[in-house]
């Protein structure tokens, strides 16, 4: 993995979208995708497999390619492609989620659970994000960081946000700006 943190804390669908910044991949191989996976954990409902496999990390970078086209698209009031669509349909459908029933000693309790590969499983709990996100009305909020040298995408809680990060970029564009200023003087 790159030295570039994952930025965390979009929604789901977003944070797998950012893990492509304008420097490289930061989902480039099994343990980078196991790395991103352990940052998502509280997020996840299965646990973080020992070894990820080179097809969990086709399945979830091929979820990651058709939620980027189709965000960008929605965020701009178009309408998604139907391939990217129904990629991401397909990908919920590979591994599908069921309430499983139990019984805990006192009452009965379901579990959301879905069957197949740890990476299939975890693909189709993104591209599950990724519908919602694409369903939500709030996507036309989605925006691009507005650094020069930033594609990091961000669910705009406020009018007034510019940056993916006020820390990583906002601080970064605040002082280059400054900079120029005294410069010019």
């Amino acid at each position: 993995m790159s030295d570039l943190v994952p930025l965390t804390g979009e929604p789901l669908a977003l944070d797998l979208v950012n893990t492509r910044p304008t420097a490289g991949d930061l989902l480039a191989t099994p343990d980078d995708l196991r790395h991103w996976w352990a940052l998502q954990a509280d997020r996840l409902q299965d646990e973080v497999p020992q070894a990820v496999t080179a097809a969990d990390l086709a399945a979830v970078r091929a979820v990651r390619e058709h939620t980027a086209r189709a965000v960008d698209r929605a965020r701009r009031g178009e309408e998604p492609l139907a391939a990217d669509m129904d990629a991401l349909n397909q990908a919920q459908r590979a591994a599908p989620a069921i309430n499983q029933l139990a019984w805990n000693g006192s009452a009965v309790v379901a579990t959301r659970r879905r069957d197949g590969s740890p990476g299939l499983r975890l693909a189709a709990c993104l591209a599950e994000a990724a519908a919602e996100l694409l369903a939500d009305p709030a996507v036309t909020r989605v925006r691009q960081c507005e650094a020069d040298d930033c594609a990091m995408l961000f669910l705009a809680a406020h009018p007034r946000r510019r940056w993916c990060s006020a820390t990583r970029c906002g601080n970064r564009v605040r002082v280059a700006r400054h900079y120029q200023r005294t410069k010019a003087k």
